[in-house]
């Protein structure tokens, strides 16, 4: 028998029509009641918390974080299944991810249709992560959906409704769970795992803020005039914005603020080719380039930088570790530490070819 323990965090796998719509209210056991078990399995439950994956909080991702170390302390456990909503499953996946260095897997999974449809996908995607997450190893944290296993970075939720909900617009699945088996296809190499952040932290706040026609920085002025300690700037094409924007980086970055250049577009990464505002422009303004990561699981590498070592001693904010210069000090230190935390975790991720590859490509393509 392998032990896996199951943890429950609501979502459409967890859902029930309340008169109006539907909303998360199912116990973690009702959701296992829903299907079919593997023989081999012997399933622990935790509930942890239970609600519609777009109210989720950073203070929900730490705990949940803190909830798979402590189920992994335990060496009976052959890995963990977390049960979570469609909506931001990509983005606790990959914090997850960035946090974990153990052999044993972790599964995350939900469904797209709530958990007492007759014809629902709950009872399935389930089985399917309790099998992988019972013979998996060294495989990281990953989405088991519809069939599939997918490797946290990079996943994301590709359509809104459809059972194939999930993909990785720049690469193929990992495996499949087929006729009672995981059949792998291929192994990603894992990235180092980040220290873990202490039980009491306080999350930073880091902001998303897309760049379109008639772009300006109102709403850049508006996330660091709130406190933003990061932000990722959704470029339209390979990264671009304006000019405007690319002066507000600079100065952003300046500040000690870390800043990432995504893309709105659905798949390929971000690459320095344009000027007047253009991803060369940012890159010299002091912003990172995301790769092929998509907007949400970019904020999460900023956040996940930021957190990374940060002590309970520092819960109550930046000023908690003291005021006058040695506090001031202190803080450019841990600016300076997350930015090159954030560098290394961008340069695991696939990145785009240079620009003169790029041109090259191009030109023999045509």
């Amino acid at each position: 028998m392998r032990h896996v323990v199951v943890i429950s965090t609501g979502g459409t796998i967890a859902s029930r029509w309340q008169g109006d719509g539907y909303a998360a209210e199912a116990a973690g056991q009702e959701v296992l009641a829903a299907g079919a078990v593997p023989e081999c399995v012997d399933v622990t439950v935790v509930d942890l918390f239970t609600v519609n994956s777009s109210r989720l909080t950073t203070d929900h991702q730490l705990r949940l974080l803190h909830a798979v170390h402590e189920a992994l302390a335990d060496p009976s456990v052959d890995g963990v299944v977390i049960t979570h909503g469609t909506d931001t499953l990509e983005e606790s996946a990959f914090f997850l991810d960035l946090f974990h260095a153990d052999r044993r897997p972790v599964v995350l999974t939900g469904a797209q249709k709530p958990l007492d449809a007759e014809d629902g996908d709950a009872a399935g995607n389930l089985y399917d992560a309790l099998l992988t997450a019972a013979t998996g190893r060294d495989i990281g944290v990953v989405i088991v959906f519809a069939g599939q296993v997918f490797a946290a970075r990079g996943t994301v939720k590709k359509h809104t409704v459809d059972a194939r909900a999930f993909g990785d617009p720049d690469g193929l699945p990992l495996g499949r769970v087929e006729f009672g088996r995981v059949t792998w296809g291929r192994r990603r190499p894992r990235a180092e795992a980040l220290p873990l952040p202490a039980p009491g932290v306080a999350p930073p706040r880091v902001d998303i803020v897309m760049h379109h026609s008639d772009g300006d920085t109102v709403l850049l002025d508006a996330s660091l005039a709130a406190g933003a300690q990061g932000v990722v700037v959704v470029g339209t094409g390979a990264g671009n914005a304006n000019p405007q924007v690319a002066a507000r980086v600079a100065a952003a970055t300046r500040d000690g603020v870390l800043v990432t250049v995504s893309t709105r577009v659905a798949a390929g990464a971000v690459a320095p080719l344009y000027t007047g505002g253009g991803a060369v422009d940012l890159v010299a303004a002091g912003a990172l380039l995301a790769g092929t990561l998509r907007p949400g699981q970019a904020r999460i590498a900023i956040l996940a930088a930021l957190l990374a070592g940060r002590s309970a001693e520092n819960a109550d904010g930046p000023d908690a570790a003291g005021g006058g210069q040695a506090g001031v000090r202190q803080d450019a230190e841990r600016r300076r530490a997350a930015g090159a935390t954030l560098r290394r975790i961008l340069d695991s991720t696939p990145q785009a070819l240079p620009a003169s590859e790029l041109y090259l490509v191009d030109r023999v393509g045509k």
